[in-house]
C-alpha cells in the first residue's frame, strides 16, 4: 500500500467516523419539531395556533387531525404523538391515569357549542322543535365527544324514539361537515366553530348552550414529549393569552384559567 493509498484509506476513514458522530447526535429538527394530535373540529383552529406558534422560526408543528377516540386509541398503541388535544376531558384524563400523559400536564384550552347547519340556507330552531328533519347528520357519539352532545341535543328537542329522525352519523366532525355539504344529508349537528367556518357555504343556528352539556376540550403533554422543547413550548404557549384569542375568535368559549 502506498503512501497515496493510506491517505486516501485514512480520509475515507475519517468521513465515515465523521457521519458516525453525526448521527448518534440528537437531531435538532427532531428536537425542535413535535407532532400534535388533535380533534378534527379544532382542526382549523389548530392550524392558525400552529401558524401564530411558528413565527419565530424555533419550533416546528405537524398536525394529526381525527376523531377523539380514534387518536386516544392510536396513542395508547404507541402511536407518536407528542400533545394530544382531545374534544372531552375523559380521554385526557385516562391517559394521565394511565401513566402516558404528565400528570400535572391537563388544561382546559376550549369549550365547544354545537350548531344546526345547512348548505342549502338558514336554518333554524323550530326545524328541531316541530321535528321538521327527516334526515340528520352528527358525529358518532362513540368516537367524538361532539356526537355526544348532539345526542343530548336531540334529547332535548323530544326527538327520540318514533320522532328521531333518521341518523346518519360521520367518524368526526369534519365527515359529519362532509356529509351535508356533499348534499347527501340536508342538515347537520356540527361544531358551531366549524358552522362559523363555513357560513359562506350554507347557514347555521347556534344553539343555545342549555340544549347539551357544555363540551369542555382538554389537553395533554404525552410523557413521552416531556423532554421535547417544541412540545412544551406549543403548551405553554397553548394557554397564553394570544391563543385564547385566536380560539375564542374562531367560537369557543373562554379556556379555563
Amino acid at each position: 500500500m502506498t503512501i497515496s493509498d493510506i491517505r486516501a484509506y485514512g480520509g475515507r476513514i475519517a468521513v465515515l467516523f465523521l457521519c458516525f458522530l453525526i448521527a448518534a447526535m440528537p437531531s435538532a429538527s427532531r428536537a425542535d419539531s413535535a407532532t400534535v394530535a388533535v380533534a378534527a373540529n379544532f382542526a382549523t383552529t389548530m392550524a392558525q395556533l400552529a401558524s401564530r406558534f411558528g413565527e419565530s422560526g424555533e419550533h416546528d408543528i405537524r398536525i394529526v387531525p381525527g376523531s377523539t377516540g380514534k387518536l386516544y386509541t392510536q396513542i395508547i398503541h404507541g402511536a407518536p404523538f407528542d400533545v394530544f388535544l382531545a374534544a372531552d376531558t375523559a380521554r385526557p384524563e385516562r391517559l394521565v391515569a394511565e401513566g402516558l400523559a404528565a400528570q400535572d400536564a391537563q388544561v382546559t384550552y376550549a369549550v365547544g357549542r354545537l350548531a344546526l347547519w345547512s348548505r342549502t340556507g338558514a336554518p333554524s330552531e323550530s326545524l328541531l322543535r316541530n321535528g321538521a328533519i327527516e334526515r340528520l347528520a352528527l358525529a358518532n357519539p362513540a368516537l367524538a365527544p361532539y356526537g355526544v352532545a348532539a345526542m343530548e341535543a336531540l334529547s332535548h328537542y323530544g326527538l327520540t324514539g318514533a320522532r328521531a329522525p333518521a341518523l346518519v352519523m360521520g367518524e368526526n366532525a369534519a365527515q359529519t361537515v362532509a356529509m351535508v355539504a356533499t348534499g347527501n344529508v340536508d342538515h347537520g349537528l356540527i361544531p358551531l366553530s366549524m358552522a362559523q367556518a363555513l357560513e359562506a357555504k350554507g347557514g347555521f343556528h347556534a344553539l343555545p348552550a342549555t340544549v347539551h352539556a357544555p363540551i369542555r376540550q382538554d389537553a395533554v403533554l404525552l410523557k413521552r414529549a416531556e423532554d421535547n422543547p417544541a412540545a412544551g413550548a406549543f403548551f405553554t404557549f397553548l394557554q397564553s393569552e394570544a391563543a385564547r384569542a385566536i380560539i375564542v375568535a374562531d367560537g369557543y368559549g373562554e379556556m379555563e384559567p
